[in-house]
């Protein structure tokens, strides 16, 4: 997914500053798509120069000015022609799996600490996601389609510590 898409779609919901944009991704989106900052300025000045978004100055007596991104109808018609498109395949990279897969240069021991290691992180997503604040029982279309997204996440984390306990489980019978 490109950001400027994830940026349109938080746009589409209401005008935001930067700050705000870096937010709600990190709050919503964050467990699946991710961008920093700098990325986020920037995408938001590509969308005002392509026609996609404006950007208004609201002047604040107290701090800097607040320039808040909206979407235009140039906008939401691209998101919308991205929405209903079919997406590119993605190339799938899985830097711990190309770890794994030549860990066996390595001593069994290390091995496990690898696969320890890896679920050490894979535990700590899980309490961040598991963290997010979401509707028990949604009741519109939007809250079920972001609690779709969360449960998507936790089910993979689950799934891959899993895999893990397996794994673990084999090797303990090669050993």
């Amino acid at each position: 997914m490109s950001l400027r898409f994830a940026i349109l779609g938080l746009l589409s919901n209401r005008p935001m500053s930067g700050y705000e944009v870096k937010k709600v991704i990190d709050a919503s989106v964050g467990h699946f798509w991710t961008a920093d900052q700098s990325q986020i300025y920037r995408t938001l000045a590509a969308l005002v120069e392509d026609g996609l978004a404006t950007r208004r100055t609201v002047p604040q007596d107290d701090r800097p000015n607040l320039h808040l991104h909206s979407i235009t109808e140039a906008g939401t018609e691209a998101l919308d022609v991205w929405l209903t498109s079919p997406l590119p395949p993605e190339p799938k990279r899985e830097p711990f799996l190309a770890r794994l897969f030549f860990a066996d240069r390595l001593p069994p021991a290390a091995v496990r600490e690898l696969l320890e290691g890896r679920r050490a992180e894979m535990l700590a997503q899980l309490a961040e996601l598991e963290s997010v604040e979401a509707p028990e029982e949604p009741t519109t279309v939007p809250e079920l389609l972001r609690v779709a997204t969360l449960d998507n996440g936790l089910q993979h984390v689950r799934a891959e510590l899993a895999w893990i306990a397996t794994l673990l489980s084999r090797l303990e019978g090669q050993a």
